[in-house]
């Protein structure tokens, strides 16, 4: 496989997890994050320091709204919920591992 092919795939890859978590408003990001230590949020960082490292000018919120699929704020508006005491306690305690 050539590095351009695996660049290729990767995207792929990528494209179809956050067409995934789009699709899939009802997990939660605190739920990602007990699950795999990582959310939506987590993805739009590393998609705007990704941007910066290749000097293009992203913010954090224009790499929300790409991961979103939506201004944050109405992804929050609409989607989130408040996380249960279980899901704080769960949070919690995979931050202290």
């Amino acid at each position: 496989m050539s590095p351009s092919q695996k660049t290729e795939l990767e995207a792929a890859a990528f494209r179809r997890l956050v067409s995934h978590l789009q699709t899939h408003t009802e997990v939660q990001n605190i739920e990602l994050m007990i699950a795999g230590d990582f959310c939506r949020n987590c993805l739009a960082k590393w998609y705007a320091a990704a941007a910066q490292e290749n000097g293009v000018e992203l913010d954090y919120e224009q790499a929300r709204e790409i991961i979103y699929g939506m201004p944050y704020s109405e992804w929050k508006t609409k989607f989130q919920t408040e996380a249960t005491p279980e899901q704080l306690a769960a949070y919690d305690a995979k931050r202290k591992d």
